[in-house]
This record gives C-alpha cells, sequence and structure tokens, in this order.
C-alpha cells in the first residue's frame, strides 16, 4: 500500500490534494491512503473557527468546509489525529472517533483502527502537565483557559494505548516524543532550528508520555509534526538492536516546506483499502470505560500497588465478547452526516455561538460497546446544575446508566502521576517564543510566515520538488523505506 503522509494541514486540504495528484502522475502511481498528523482545522462554519486558539487574525476558514458540505470529495482515504490548532468543539464531538466528511476521518482522543491489515494507532493532541491528569471537563462555548486545554493530552488515553499487545506498523501524534533528536542527526536540526537549543539540552523538547509510548510499543513508524521542520531518526528497541521505529516530523503545508512525505508498507493482498475497527482497541476501550471522567478535577490510573485489576491487555474472551457486540463485523461503517450548517461565502451569516453537541457516530458507537459518551456526561452535568439553580432535582438518577453513575461519582485516590513539568513555551501551543527574534513557528503565533498561503500554484510546483519521495531519503541508512 502507498501511504502518503502530511505534517501539519492548516486547513489546505486542496493544496494537499492536488500535490497527491500530481505526485501520482509523475510516479505514474496511485496513492492509497493519506495520514495527517495534526492541526488538521476541521472548521465547518464560522461558529467552528471561534473554537480555535489562535489570534483572531489567523482565523481563516480555509477549504474543509468544502469537504463537509459536499461541494468537493476526498479523492484518497484520509484519516487523521488532532493538533493544537483545531475546530475543538468538532473534534469533541468524536471522542472515539467517526467521520468528519465523506471520506476523512479522524482518530478520536486516541484510536486504533486497521486499514487492509495495516494497524494504525494514534494520540491527538499536545502534552502540557498541569491538564495531563485532568478529566474531558472542557465544553463549548469555550473559556480562554478551556479552549486550550481541550486539546492538551490527559493520562486516560495514553493509559489505554499502554495496554496494546501486538505489532503496531504505524503511531502517529502531534508532539514529537521527548528525547527523539538524539536519534538523529541533531547538529543538522539545530542549524535549522538554533532556537531549539535551550529545551534539547535541558531535555524539555517533546512529550515524554509519547517517548514513553514508542519505547512501550516500538512500532514499526513513528510520524509526528508540530515543530514544523522534517527531521527523521531511527530508535533501536532496547536489547533488541534489531528491532527499531522508524520516526519521521513533517513540516507543514507551505511553500519551500517538506511537508509531504511517502512510503510503502507491506498490506495484506486482495485486502480492500477500508477502515476497520481494531478489536482490541474495542475491548480496551470497554474495559476502561469505568476510569472515564469528565471532572475538573485530578483524575488517577490504576497501578501495581493499588487495589483492583492494573493491566487491561484484554484476554481472548474478553475481545470474542466484544466482537459479538459488533455481530462479528468490525468494519467501520459510513454513517457521516452533517450536524451543522456548513459555511457558505456567498451568504453573509451570523456567527452562533458554539454549543456542546451529541454525535450520532459516538451515540451509536457507544450503545453498541457498551461505554459512555464524555458529551452526554457533560451534558447530564450541566443538566444537573441547572436544575439546582432553579430549585429543582439536582438530577434524575434514574435515566441514567450504571456506568454513568459511577463514572460521574467515582472518587480517585492512587498515587500520584510520576510525569514531570516538561513543557516548554513554544512547544505547548499556548504562549509563542520568548524571543521575539527567533521564528519558531511553534506557539499560536505560527503563520507569520511571508508567505501567501492560498498561492496554491506556488505550493503545488514546490511540494512536488520537496516532497521527501523524490528527493532525500529520509531515513539515509534504510534503504527499504521506500521502494
Amino acid at each position: 500500500m502507498r501511504i502518503a503522509v502530511e505534517g501539519c494541514t492548516h486547513g489546505e486540504l486542496d493544496i494537499i490534494y492536488e500535490t497527491i495528484q500530481e505526485i501520482e502522475k509523475v510516479d505514474g502511481r496511485k496513492i492509497d491512503l493519506l495520514i495527517c498528523c495534526g492541526d488538521f482545522q476541521a472548521t465547518r462554519n464560522l461558529s467552528d473557527l471561534e473554537c480555535m486558539a489562535v489570534p483572531d487574525k489567523y482565523k481563516d476558514i480555509c477549504t474543509f468546509y468544502k469537504y463537509y458540505s459536499g461541494e468537493k470529495e476526498a479523492p484518497v482515504l484520509t484519516i487523521f489525529i488532532g493538533g493544537n490548532h483545531e475546530a475543538s468543539n468538532h473534534l469533541q464531538e468524536l471522542p472515539y472517533g467517526g467521520w468528519v466528511a465523506p471520506n476523512i476521518y479522524y482518530l478520536g482522543y486516541a484510536g486504533v483502527i486497521q486499514v487492509a491489515g495495516i494497524r494504525i494507532a494514534g494520540l491527538s493532541g499536545i502534552y502540557k502537565s498541569q491538564d495531563w491528569m485532568q478529566g474531558h471537563h472542557e465544553k463549548p462555548p469555550y473559556t480562554f483557559s478551556t479552549i486550550r486545554s481541550v486539546y492538551h493530552v490527559r493520562n486516560l488515553e495514553v493509559f489505554r494505548l499502554k495496554q496494546l499487545s501486538g505489532k503496531i506498523d504505524i503511531f502517529l501524534s502531534h508532539d514529537w516524543p521527548a528525547g527523539i533528536t538524539k536519534y538523529g542527526d541533531e547538529d543538522m536540526l539545530l542549524k535549522r532550528k538554533p532556537f531549539f537549543r535551550n529545551d534539547i539540552e535541558n531535555n524539555i523538547l517533546g512529550s515524554p508520555p509519547c517517548m514513553e509510548l514508542l519505547e512501550h510499543l516500538y512500532p514499526s513508524y513513528w510520524f509526528s509534526a508540530h515543530l514544523h521542520c522534517k527531521f527523521a531518526a531511527i530508535v533501536p528497541k532496547k536489547g533488541e538492536e534489531a528491532c527499531v521505529t522508524k520516526f519521521l516530523a513533517l513540516d507543514k503545508c507551505l511553500p519551500k516546506r517538506k511537508f509531504l512525505q511517502v512510503l510503502e508498507v507491506h498490506s495484506q493482498q486482495g485486502d480492500p483499502v477500508q477502515l476497520s475497527y481494531d478489536l482490541e482497541w474495542l475491548t480496551i476501550l470497554y474495559l476502561t470505560n469505568h476510569l472515564l471522567s469528565v471532572k475538573n478535577s485530578i483524575h488517577y490510573m490504576p497501578g501495581r500497588h493499588g487495589s483492583g485489576r492494573w493491566i487491561y491487555t484484554p484476554t481472548a474472551k474478553e475481545r470474542q465478547t466484544v466482537y459479538e457486540k459488533f455481530d462479528s463485523n468490525l468494519r467501520i461503517p459510513l454513517n457521516f452526516t452533517r450536524n451543522v450548517q456548513p459555511y457558505n461565502p456567498s451568504i453573509d451569516t451570523q456567527i452562533e455561538q458554539p454549543q456542546l453537541l451529541i454525535n450520532d457516530q459516538t451515540t451509536r458507537f457507544c450503545q453498541t460497546l457498551g461505554i459512555d459518551d464524555p458529551s452526554a456526561l457533560l451534558q447530564i452535568i450541566a443538566n444537573s446544575k441547572g436544575h439546582s439553580r432553579s430549585g429543582e432535582m439536582s438530577m434524575d438518577m434514574s435515566s441514567v446508566e450504571p456506568m454513568e453513575i459511577s463514572t460521574l461519582l467515582d472518587e480517585e485516590n492512587m498515587l500520584l502521576s510520576s510525569f514531570e513539568d516538561h513543557s516548554s513555551k513554544y512547544l505547548s501551543g499556548d504562549v509563542s517564543p520568548t524571543n521575539s527574534s527567533s521564528k519558531s513557528n511553534n506557539g499560536d503565533d505560527e503563520h507569520d510566515d511571508s508567505v501567501d498561503v492560498n498561492t496554491s500554484e506556488s505550493v503545488l510546483d514546490d511540494s512536488i520538488a520537496n516532497s521527501t519521495t523524490f528527493v532525500d531519503s529520509a531515513f539515509a541508512d534504510d534503504s527499504e523505506y521506500y521502494s
């Protein structure tokens, strides 16, 4: 299977799809799948645009709305994770993943799917220590604080990913794993990005949870974005030098940038290029549903010194139980429907206040698997508070499922997480680099490149020249990376 990997998308779907089509013409071979590593910006309308944590001058509707409205359809099957510049209200409707448009699939807060036998896992968002142990408490309309914390990685998703067994072919994260630079050409990186030096020397560049996952799972490939540069590394598994993870970070979609990588991955011959649920991941979600929290408070994960179960790698019997819930059919249904009015550039529409919406895809998925929808739990809490203020009964508990009650009322009492604060200003996405003379483009002020991002022809021409398939090998000592 030929797979194209994109760094930061920043809403430029038209340009990226045109680039892929040009590559296919040059190479004479079809690309089967596009993977995007965050900052996708799935803005359906101007209300969604208000839910992006960027300064107003950088709020651009871009081109996703055309694919949401049906004006266009993605020419290649596309999957993506979230970053730190997203229409967070839209993605929050799909915490376990789902279609954001026909042929465009979001992996959720964390997710694992299979495509023609290729196992792809992903983790959305960026790491920020102060929100690491929080529940998913944010909901639109967001405050100045929650519009940022909503995309911060939580310990629940990382805990779930650590329960996986078996081989992961591709892993996606927006953040780089912490310490990854020592496995590649760090000197060359610092020549291009000298403002990384302080964080590298202080070992605070990147996400500690991502590196923990890499060293736990050792996927064949790990792709990231966020820092807006191309960087390759090879991470050998400790004690098994023959087993390595090939890491590649890519740039954002702009002229003169290396934002696209094309690779070949061996898939199961004869299998159609369609998305399927991963049975083990479904079972992990089912077994750990009681760990879900939507509270604005510290939330602990089970550990070996606590009481009760702390390893949730499923048994064969547990997998079979979940398999039967899906009637032995794990193909992801093509059940996309629009639930908001898409942007229409010819109509001067009023921006509506963003609200918490329940997505039918999530409802059906949760009902089938027997787990809770975080948005539904947030609505229960909101209705409860509304009733309390009006002097009515705070909540009719008879209408709430037992799983919901336990999720809402369970008190966490385990040991504090060992992760330290490894955040840095330009990694957080919340604050621009302190050195204003450095053009790091890693914070919110990441659109200050002096180029016209709408000049698609220049981007297209430069992308053909800079596509890493056609120029330099990302892994110079790995000739099998390109076929």
